[in-house]
């Protein structure tokens, strides 16, 4: 999934100092001579933005003094990946690991172009978060690992609240509500943007509600829009949107929410942590105003469900060099580089034990403790096409806050929704 990295906004980078890791396995199951994997070079593929250069340079360091091989970092850009990735997996020298957007992940795996990483998943995954792990299974089987992930957090303005007089922030969903409420009773701020097409966060409502967009009929998936649980995330959505002046039928970058935040008469709005960039780009005078906190749940011991967007790392199953790709892994998601690529970069590792390299970046600790509950769009390859503009859910959702009950409206989608999860992968 393309992204951008909360290091954009000004997160600080402090290095870890690197311990040596031991290990002896060899090429093809066998053990390793003396001199290793030397003489090998091992290709992986990260994308843009992904990995920082003392990462990647302390990483390629360390796997070279355990290994004895290098290693060859090939940064891709997110367009037009996924058929560069489709036409690379297909022909004879693969990258051997390389990057993949975890919604994307089941498609690769259906298609067999990615390794069984069960060993590994038995080796360092024991403590893996659940939640980050699923995109990394299909069918039972461990296809990649989980690398890192980002998810929605509150962005408000503090000086917005002031004037309001609220003083904390809150905890639960209906606080949340009424502390939108008495900013528009007591300010002339709008309480919240929230266009009526931000989709993701609701994914996040359906998650938090046990729901799923699709259901299985036979051999073939169908839309589950008119599911008792998605609906009530449907109406949860309405609820807030009603609070704000935002259009009903556009989405948070049109225009970009970040920039309407930015003039600095909203409450809050719902958001990735860079969105703050975005808004400090647009005025700069705005940053010292602007916090974050936790979406809240319907109670205050859980969260609100979140959409997880993030990364994988797998395994071409055309590659020569699994196992050494492998060693590969067992570095590159090591509690040290994991932890660094953490503190860096501003993103949720995939152990919860790692979250403490986050102290001190606020929106990223704001978005942490979502994480165990957070989920993704349904994942299946049949997926990807609906999301095609004009996507289907997009509508649904405008449809509701124009009125219509949730069942009309998911009756009124229904047949583009199935005819995009019918086409041929």
């Amino acid at each position: 999934m393309k992204r951008k990295l909360i290091a954009a906004i000004g997160v600080a980078g402090m290095l870890f100092s690197v311990a040596a890791c031991g290990g002896d396995d060899g090429g093809d199951g066998k053990k390793a001579g003396a001199d290793g994997y030397a003489g090998q070079t091992l290709t992986v593929w990260v994308m843009d933005g992904s990995s920082p250069d003392q990462w990647q340079k302390d990483l390629a360091a360390e796997f070279e003094k355990k290994t004895k091989a290098k290693v060859k970092f090939e940064v891709q850009q997110w367009n037009g990946i996924q058929q560069k990735l489709t036409t690379a997996l297909s022909e004879e020298n693969p990258p051997d690991v390389f990057e993949i957007g975890n919604t994307q992940t089941p498609a690769y795996a259906k298609t067999g172009g990615l390794a069984d990483l069960a060993d590994l998943k038995e080796e360092i995954g024991a403590d893996w978060t659940e939640s980050l792990n699923e995109s990394s299974v299909f069918e039972g089987k461990q296809y990649a690992a989980p690398w890192y992930f980002a998810n929605r957090v509150v962005l408000y303005n503090k000086k917005v609240w002031a004037d309001a007089g609220l003083k904390d922030t809150p905890k639960t969903r209906d606080e949340f509500y009424a502390a939108l409420k008495t900013i528009g009773e007591k300010t002339d701020a709008e309480p919240i943007y929230l266009p009526g097409q931000n989709w993701y966060h609701f994914v996040g409502l359906v998650i938090g509600e046990g729901g799923e967009l699709v259901k299985k009929d036979g051999d073939k998936y169908v839309s589950n829009l008119d599911d008792p649980k998605v609906a009530a995330a449907a109406e949860t959505y309405k609820k807030f949107q009603a609070l704000s002046k935002a259009p009903k039928d556009k989405d948070e970058a049109t225009p970009q929410q970040g920039e309407v935040f930015a003039k600095g008469n909203v409450g809050a709005f719902i958001g990735m942590g860079w969105e703050a960039g975005i808004a400090i780009e647009a005025n700069p005078a705005i940053e010292k105003q602007i916090g974050y906190f936790t979406i809240p749940g319907a109670t205050a011991d859980k969260p609100e469900g979140v959409f997880l967007g993030g990364s994988n790392l797998a395994v071409a199953a055309g590659s020569q060099k699994q196992e050494l790709a492998k060693e590969f892994l067992k570095l590159a998601l090591s509690d040290t580089f994991e932890g660094q690529l953490a503190k860096e970069n501003g993103v949720i590792p995939n152990k919860e034990s790692l979250q403490s390299n986050l102290k001190g970046n606020a929106p990223a600790e704001a978005a942490a403790p979502a994480a165990a509950v957070g989920g993704t769009t349904p994942l299946i390859p049949e997926w990807a096409a609906v999301e095609n503009d004009p996507n289907p859910v997009k509508t649904y959702l405008t449809a509701v806050l124009n009125g219509k009950s949730p069942a009309a409206a998911a009756k009124q989608v229904e047949g583009e929704f199935n005819k995009r999860l019918a086409q041929q992968q």
